[in-house]
């Protein structure tokens, strides 16, 4: 059973493959995070400018 053990622990195979899927978790994370930051100023940004543009008058000649 400890032979086994030693075994499992020095065999490498699929570990890049555990890497990529933690590392593209994070990327994907962040990219979430990032949109919603951005997302929530951007709708705050955009209603203050059509409050602004709804109350302005267009003047025509």
């Amino acid at each position: 059973m400890f032979r086994k053990f030693i075994e499992f622990q020095k065999d490498d195979e699929g570990a890049v493959t555990v890497d990529w899927v933690v590392l593209t978790a994070a990327v994907v994370g962040l990219g979430i995070a990032v949109v919603t930051t951005i997302g929530k100023g951007a709708l705050d940004q955009s209603t203050g400018v059509g409050a602004r543009l709804s109350v302005q008058s267009i003047a025509t000649y």
